[in-house]
């Protein structure tokens, strides 16, 4: 079954740019030109990952990310045409799982699309389930829980505790966690690292303390004592 990418952007021109590269590429497209008309197309249809600019009438998308990651860890892209690094992180915060600054090119916005749904999808079937200290990853359906209970993580909080846990007792470097998730070409620095780490280690709640901090080398997932 094609897999239904949602646009959310109020610039006509650039919403059909976008939408004739992924229907090109064989996927389903739905299209929103402001916020409310975004969440209620999310509630409607199953969405695998969303495009929301945040620059949007009536609800913008600061809003729109932090009500659907209320219900969904569903892959998001934020658009601005803002090079601000406040905005940048404060989108990693609300939940985002990259960042895409205009002009951009639509060949690369498709490929960061592409990486982040293959992600969801491609995970080895050998051995599909993680666990320590307490946490538990299951791969194929995406689902953790802390303590016996579900834990809702972003698509990015997810990859990067699936990895950490993948490499139990290893440290694991900044430029390594940059690479794995993010890919070659992510524009960031540490401050990005540093923001979705918080966020996973305030879900995570007391468990938390299995994610090590290395001073100026990275961070190792150790069960504690």
């Amino acid at each position: 079954m094609p897999r239904t990418i949602l646009i959310v952007e109020d610039e006509h021109i650039l919403r059909e740019i976008m939408k004739d590269y992924l229907l090109n590429e064989g996927y389903e497209v739905l299209e929103a030109s402001e916020g409310r008309q975004a969440l209620s197309l999310f509630n409607e249809h199953e969405v695998e990952l969303i495009i929301l600019d945040i620059m949007l009438p009536e609800l913008d998308g600061w809003s729109v990310c932090k009500r659907i990651r209320k219900v969904s860890n569903v892959p998001i892209i934020m658009l601005t045409a803002r090079a601000d690094e406040d905005d940048t992180l404060l989108g990693f915060e609300l939940g985002a799982d990259d960042y895409v600054t205009k002009p951009y090119s639509p060949p690369i916005l498709l490929a960061r699309a592409k990486r982040l749904l293959e992600s969801r999808y491609i995970r080895d079937q050998k051995n599909d389930t993680l666990s320590g200290g307490g946490i538990r990853v299951h791969l194929p359906s995406r689902s953790v829980t802390v303590g016996g209970i579900s834990c809702i993580l972003t698509h990015t909080e997810f990859e990067i505790l699936a990895y950490l846990m993948t490499n139990k007792g290893l440290i694991i470097t900044r430029e390594q966690l940059i690479t794995k998730i993010w890919g070659y070409d992510f524009v960031g620095d540490d401050r990005t690292i540093n923001s979705h780490i918080r966020n996973l280690r305030f879900k995570l709640g007391e468990h938390a303390k299995c994610i090590v901090t290395v001073v100026r080398s990275g961070y190792k997932f150790e069960e504690q004592p």
